[in-house]
């Protein structure tokens, strides 16, 4: 597609959600012909947007909470542009359970070791 013929729907869906027009088309149930329809200019369904913005980890859910929560394949990207793994979602869920005053002196260690480890790996 030529520079001029560049519509907003393209570069949303080419460059914003990385998707080829065969790949738009089955994730919405469409039409290599509708996505290239919408690529010339015709409106997306707005449940269509919706679903290619998720597919790609653009927007986690329509909830204001999760506004700023991003997926970046296997990671959560929180607001602060922190990348974490499920395996850290639930480890820090796991602490803020125990919640026991000897146990916060054992889970003050802990963040500090894995602190320590997230800036090694940095």
């Amino acid at each position: 597609m030529k520079y001029h013929e560049m519509t907003k729907n393209y570069i949303f869906r080419e460059f914003e959600c990385g998707l080829t027009v065969e790949q738009a088309a089955e994730l919405c149930l469409k039409t290599v012909r509708t996505v290239k329809e919408w690529d010339k200019g015709k409106t997306i369904p707005p449940e269509c947007k919706r679903l290619m913005r998720m597919t790609k980890g653009r927007e986690l859910s329509p909830s204001e909470q999760w506004e700023q929560f991003k997926m970046h394949y296997d990671r959560l990207e929180l607001p602060t542009g922190q990348l974490v793994t499920a395996q850290q979602v639930l480890t820090g869920i796991a602490l803020l359970e125990i919640g026991s005053e000897p146990d916060q002196v054992t889970m003050t260690k802990i963040l500090r070791y894995v602190r320590a480890i997230i800036q090694t790996k940095i």
